[in-house]
Formats: structure tokens, sequence, C-alpha cells
């Protein structure tokens, strides 16, 4: 690795995406690690942002747990479709109007990060709920939380369906109302929050084919007054005879649905969702819904 990066360097997008994938890593993981959206993980994988600051460049090495120069794009490589150097081709007054265009970029960048600054730190939130829940069935909830840096604490508050029951979460609680179907949690200033996780069981009495709704906001206190924030993502699961594992509803949970429950069970930590019987309906390749005992087991295909 040589001694000094350059301020931006480019990326072998291929060798992120192999490196990644050969060590199974989640892009949310590495976004964490790096302090992006998984978004930008996804353009650097795919040759949208070819070029990227030598800090962030650092960051995805140590995220990938590799050299930083594996990940860069080697001296005599073509380099990507369009990235050649503009100032050879470019005729000098069209380089002073990008020189002027940068100057007005750069000038915007910095009053809105400063109104940004006086209007009080941003915090956002967004829920991932499963596409089906089945009546006494176990609903996965998480709720990814982006907090300025800066911000001095805030305050979550869920509200879930009425006859369901909050059942476990991390970190539990700091106040919960099963009965109204609302959960708060106090996260304190300094304190690192990315994801709260819980579980939900839904009513016994949830008719099969209703749509079920969940809201919230989160609720920050910037320069003494507060500033609630509504929670993003989804907000509604239907009810019917089918795995919250089973995205389709096929009956059945494939190995793509395996994938992204496992990513669900990861996130989960701190709550208990039953793995064991998951791998059971995922071997068996069918599941079936029992209405009376309503409780899911495995059960092969008819051939």
């Amino acid at each position: 690795m040589p001694e000094i990066l350059p301020p931006t360097v480019c990326l072998d997008s291929s060798a992120v995406r192999r490196i990644r994938e050969a060590k199974k890593l989640t892009q949310l993981y590495v976004a964490k690690v790096v302090g992006v959206t998984t978004d930008t993980i996804s353009r650097w994988e795919n040759n949208r942002y070819p070029s990227i600051k030598r800090e962030n460049a650092l960051k995805l090495a140590e995220a990938l747990e590799v050299e930083v120069e594996v990940l860069l794009q080697q001296a005599g490589e073509e380099p990507p479709a369009g990235a050649e150097d503009a100032a050879v081709r470019f005729p000098w007054p069209l380089k002073f109007l990008v020189l002027l265009l940068g100057v007005a970029v750069a000038a915007a960048v910095f009053f809105t990060y400063h109104r940004r600054e006086a209007s009080g730190p941003v915090l956002m939130a967004r829920r991932v709920l499963p596409t089906f829940a089945a009546p006494r069935g176990i609903v996965p909830v998480r709720v990814r939380l982006d907090a300025a840096a800066e911000t001095r604490g805030f305050i979550l508050r869920e509200h879930f369906p009425p006859g369901w029951k909050l059942t476990e979460a991390s970190p539990p609680p700091s106040s919960l109302n099963n009965e109204d179907g609302t959960a708060r949690w106090i996260v304190k200033p300094g304190e690192v929050r990315p994801l709260i996780v819980y579980l939900v069981r839904v009513a016994s009495d949830a008719k099969l084919g209703s749509t079920s709704s969940f809201s919230g906001e989160v609720i920050a206190n910037p320069n003494g007054r507060s500033t609630p924030t509504e929670i993003s993502g989804a907000n509604e699961i239907t009810v019917g005879p089918y795995l919250w594992a089973d995205l389709n509803g096929d009956g059945r949970v494939d190995d793509s649905e395996m994938l992204s429950a496992s990513d669900t069970f990861d996130e989960m930590k701190g709550v208990h969702l039953d793995w064991n019987k998951l791998e059971d309906i995922w071997d068996a390749e069918g599941y079936r819904w029992d209405p009376k005992q309503q409780t899911f087991s495995p059960e092969h295909p008819a051939k």
C-alpha cells in the first residue's frame, strides 16, 4: 500500500462486491462500519461512484478486512467510461464554467449544512416489517435509526395494532402499554442506538385477509424545543395463514427468503425467534397452517 493515498481514489467496484460476498457480509453491515447508506455501498459496487474519498476507502477496507489497495484500480487499468481527465479535453472557457459551478455547489452545501445546524439535528427512523402475520403468530419488527452525531438524545414511540402484544424487545422499552399498543424507548445523549427491535404477538382473533397498521415517531429536543419526526418505511401487515418469513405467501420458504430471514435474525439479536423451526420448514420445502391450533408445522409438498 502506498504511504500516502491521494485525497480521492478510484474503486475497483467488482472487487468490492466480490470480497463482500465472499466474506458473507451484508451491505447494511458494511454501510454501518463506513458510516454511509446502503444505497452508497450499492453504487460503489455498481461503479456508479467510481471515485471516493480517501477516508471512505480506508473505512471500506476496514469493513471488508482487506488492505485498501486490493479495492483500488491498479495503475495502468482502464478507467471507467467517461472518467478521462476533463482538464485534457475541455477548453479553458468550459473549465472556467466548471470551476464556477463547483464553487456554487460548495456554497450551497455549506449554507444547507448550516441551516440544518440552526434548525436542529437530523433524526430519521425507518420501520421494517414482514409482509404477512398469522393469528397468534410472532412478528419481528425493526426500526433503523439514523441520527446526527450531535443529537442530544431522543424518544422513539411505536404504536402497534390493538389486541397485539409486545412480547420482547432489544433494548427493553422504557415504558410499555400493551392495552393501548404503545411502547416508548428513551435514547440518552451520547448513546449509540442504530437499531431498535421488538417482537409482537398477533391477536388470536385477527381476521384473515385484514390489514393491520403500525405508526410511530421519534422526538428529539434540539435547542430546547421538541421536534417530532414520523417513522418512515413499512406500516402495514396483511393478516393471513403465512409464516412471517414467507414473503410472497406461497406456502414455502425458498432459498432467497431464507437468506432474507437470516439477515432478520442477525438484526434481531437480543430477542428470541425460533430459528430451528424455520430451518425445519425450509428443509421440508413447505409448511401447513393449523387454523384450530393457530400454529405452523413443516410439510413436504405433494409430489
